[in-house]
């Protein structure tokens, strides 16, 4: 049964799977966009949609929260004066879209952005 499973494991152990999937949250913050297989999209799309719902509170709490995550003060800051910009939307702050296959391995490739 596939109780409490958040992410998808990405053929990696747990602690190369996070931290891979921290520092294309990172990308994703610091680029606002970022071209990667459709998998890795989806998982960092779940990190990084809560990161902006936490950064819209902007108290000192959710800072620390998003540092856990976020270990580069620059884009920790950043992040916390781009979420002014989402202070009207409830949630949906990525878009993801398909981009085709890669062509060595035909992986399905994706386009991850920030709205």
């Amino acid at each position: 049964m596939r109780h409490s499973l958040k992410l998808k494991k990405l053929s990696r152990a747990t602690d190369q799977r996070l931290a891979i999937l921290n520092s294309e949250a990172a990308a994703l913050i610091k680029y606002g966009r970022i071209k990667l297989t459709l998998s890795r999209a989806k998982s960092v799309k779940k990190i990084v949609e809560p990161l902006i719902s936490c950064a819209k509170r902007g108290d000192l709490s959710a800072r620390r929260q998003v540092a856990k995550i976020i270990k580069d003060k620059k884009l920790l800051k950043s992040l916390f004066e781009m979420a002014s910009r989402f202070e009207g939307r409830p949630g949906g702050f990525t878009r993801l879209i398909h981009l085709g296959f890669r062509r060595g391995d035909a992986a399905p490739l994706a386009q991850l952005e920030l709205l």
